[in-house]
């Protein structure tokens, strides 16, 4: 990918290996549909289990995916800001890595953007 994306998607992690290929296709999917470069940065907040190892895979296949590991536990406001200041898109959406932000509503929030809104 050449340039800017111009959207980032920042996912904080901790213990997700299970959520993780679901969360990243549902992503990808819900991306594009609206036909815009993105990318999504999953940040791994010193995860015990394989989500590191998860995420590696992902990002080997897809480059559009950058991780960042944590070597321990720092908490979801760190792994956020870490996320943040990596993030090259022009807009910046932040989702849980437990699936509880649904990945579909990112074209109803690009068009909410879109309408001159522009924090949610």
């Amino acid at each position: 990918m050449s340039g800017n994306p111009a959207l980032s998607i920042v996912v904080p992690v901790y213990n997700e290996e299970d959520n993780l290929p679901l969360l990243y296709r549902n992503i990808c999917d819900a991306c594009e549909t609206v036909h815009t470069s993105f990318e999504i940065i999953f940040v791994d907040d010193g995860s015990r289990d394989r989500t590191y190892s998860i995420l590696e895979e992902i990002h080997t296949s897809d480059r559009r995916v950058k991780v960042i590991r944590f070597r321990k536990n720092f908490g979801q406001t760190a792994a956020m800001a870490a996320g943040f200041e990596r993030a090259r898109g022009t807009i910046i959406i932040r989702m849980d890595g437990d699936l509880q932000n649904d990945p579909a509503d990112i074209p109803r929030l690009l068009a909410k953007l879109d309408q001159g809104y522009d924090v949610f």
